[in-house]
């Protein structure tokens, strides 16, 4: 089998540039867990709001889930003193307690359809075949515990997300007294019986279901997302989308403004609250398409993985849920919290509001990471550069090279009024530091 790349690592785990949170862990490793930086000193831990978020997304709570038991304890490493937090670091630990990986022996040497065993593989040339490893559900509990910590911010913002459809059957009311009346927070009290028949029936074929979830989200302040590249809509689909599982997302009336005219189509309550990437301050309301789960006991056909054998029929042996809902909603909900979190943080960076010091530091320490997140793949660059130079016997400094960047530093220093001489001293120690690393 033929890979195109050389090995690599993972570097997207976190998300957020102003209010975020950075994830690590795997399904069948010694532990899940989060860190975030963005809190301040001096706030009551969450303990409540934490436990309650995450008993609504742990396993093992109805007949249709996985029956993993993981208690979901959480231990705090680190940011919180005697119930407050310090202003550090707050890193939060889930030990992974209930995994059985000789569950995924027999697929040890196979990549299973719909999972992201090939592509994974391919990316980084290591299968860790047991539970799939970083790509399983197992995960979404550092994005719930992050969900957790921004209340404070979003005041009265409200996100309520349900299931609108379960494999063929569609949800024709939505009584939210109901939904809350039973596990699977399904809102129609008349097809509710319809639903259970068909998860039970899709169990017992050891097979699965997929879903659309609705999502309402209300008391949204104006203004914010930014164009071109920072719109909300754009970011609030990058977060959920990121969520394994989601295939799709459509916002407010979505594709079936395509069979409209603009007439119709102009009307607010089909744009969902949000217009040129920016919150209007009116109701987002969003669909999402949740695929049915890949892990099933029914057997398929799965490629060898080292000899690239013809395909064998093979099952899944393990536990796992027959639809994803109800678990997959306060995924959603934490997800799209995080993301409007951001959107707020940065907005009250960017305000006219008066700001105390506090305020200004905070964003000093912003502009002071992106400087280092710049640095790091400036020298990532770096380093493939001299690789190339190596690999075609050229020299390592380039006087002409540096005299052409020092030159249009220089420039660019002057439009933004910034001093052409303290420029280019930086950018000469860069450069020196390129040397070197090259």
């Amino acid at each position: 089998m033929a890979l195109p790349f050389s090995k690599t690592y993972m570097k997207s785990n976190s998300l957020g540039k102003y209010y975020g949170f950075t994830a690590f862990g795997e399904s069948h490793g010694h532990s899940v867990g989060l860190v975030i930086e963005d809190v301040l000193s001096g706030i009551d831990f969450p303990f409540c709001e934490l436990r309650a978020a995450i008993q609504r997304r742990k396993p093992a709570q109805g007949y249709f889930t996985t029956t993993r038991k993981e208690n979901d304890d959480f231990e705090v490493i680190s940011g919180v003193f005697e119930g407050k937090t310090t202003g550090m670091p707050i890193c939060l630990l889930f030990r992974n307690v209930d995994f059985r990986s000789e569950d995924y022996e027999a697929l040890r040497n196979v990549f299973r359809p719909g999972h992201a065993d090939f592509s994974w593989f391919q990316k980084f040339k290591i299968y860790d075949h047991r539970g799939g490893g970083r790509a399983s559900g197992r995960e979404t509990i550092s994005r719930v515990a992050a969900g957790a910590f921004v209340k404070n911010i979003l005041g009265s913002i409200q996100i309520r997300a349900y299931p609108l459809k379960i494999g063929n059957i569609n949800a024709a009311t939505i009584d939210f007294e109901f939904m809350s009346q039973n596990a699977l927070k399904w809102a129609d009290p008349e097809t509710f019986d319809e639903v259970m028949c068909l998860l039970q029936s899709t169990k017992e074929q050891k097979d699965s279901l997929g879903s659309i979830v609705e999502v309402v989200i209300t008391n949204v302040p104006a203004g914010l997302g930014d164009p071109v590249f920072e719109k909300l809509d754009a970011n609030l689909a990058k977060a959920i989308i990121s969520i394994g599982g989601v295939k799709g997302i459509e916002f407010g009336t979505g594709f079936a403004l395509c069979g409209m005219n603009g007439s119709e189509a102009n009307l607010d309550h089909h744009q969902s609250g949000i217009a040129g990437g920016v919150s209007d301050g009116k109701t987002i309301s969003m669909k999402i398409a949740v695929k049915p789960v890949s892990s099933i006991g029914k057997p398929q056909l799965m490629t060898h993985f080292v000899t690239g054998d013809d395909p064998m029929m093979t099952s899944i042996k393990g536990r796992h849920d027959i639809c994803l809902v109800p678990r997959i909603l306060p995924v959603i909900e934490s997800m799209i919290q995080l993301t409007l979190a951001d959107a707020i943080a940065y907005q009250d960076l960017i305000s006219s509001k008066d700001k105390d010091l506090n305020d200004y530091r905070e964003a000093i320490n912003k502009i002071d990471e992106d400087i280092l997140i710049a640095f790091y793949r400036r020298f990532e660059i770096v380093k493939s550069i001299g690789e190339y130079k190596k690999k075609h016997d050229l020299p390592i400094c380039d006087k002409n090279r540096e005299s052409e960047v020092l030159n249009h530093i220089s420039q660019i220093a002057e439009e933004f009024g910034i001093s052409a001489e303290f420029a280019i001293k930086i950018w000469t120690l860069i450069m020196e530091e390129s040397r070197d690393r090259q």
